[in-house]
């Protein structure tokens, strides 16, 4: 087996390696996305419900009413807060992969590269004993004319 192709029989593991690692990735990112729409839900859904408590508020209103809405926005923002903690661990999470996915991407590369030189010398010496042949092959039809 010439150089080139066990070469490339690595390249093509790092490459599977690489894909695997990029799908993984981009399963993290997709992860944090939905993270951020929920958080995004959440403050939304946190802002109304504290406009509809400044209204009850301005309105009039019981207190224990006032009550139960300040805990339930006080829920709310620990929810907020919760959420927003698990989003930077996935935001970690995403780096970390993220840098794997460079690291193989760079070696495949890499690696490449390495194969791709093997094959030219390898060509450039293929090429080389052709034409030591041909040359051969000339130089004894010459001979074998000239008798």
């Amino acid at each position: 087996m010439k150089k080139s192709q066990r070469i490339k029989t690595i390249v093509d593991i790092k490459a599977t390696q690489e894909k695997n690692a990029l799908e993984v990735l981009g399963s993290v990112q997709r992860k944090l996305q939905t993270m951020q729409t929920q958080i995004e839900g959440l403050k939304n859904y946190r802002k109304e419900y504290q406009d509809r408590f400044d209204q009850m508020g301005s309105r009039g209103a019981h207190v224990a009413q006032l009550l139960e809405f300040r805990s339930f926005i006080d829920k709310l923002d620990k929810a907020i807060l919760g959420q927003e903690q698990v989003q930077r661990s996935i935001e970690a999470e995403l780096s970390a992969k993220r840098k794997i996915w460079e690291q193989l991407h760079h070696k495949t590369q890499s690696l490449q590269k390495v194969c791709d030189s093997a094959l030219v010398v390898e060509m450039k010496q293929e090429a080389k004993r052709e034409q030591l042949e041909q040359d051969e092959r000339a130089s004894r039809t010459g001979r074998n004319h000239s008798k």
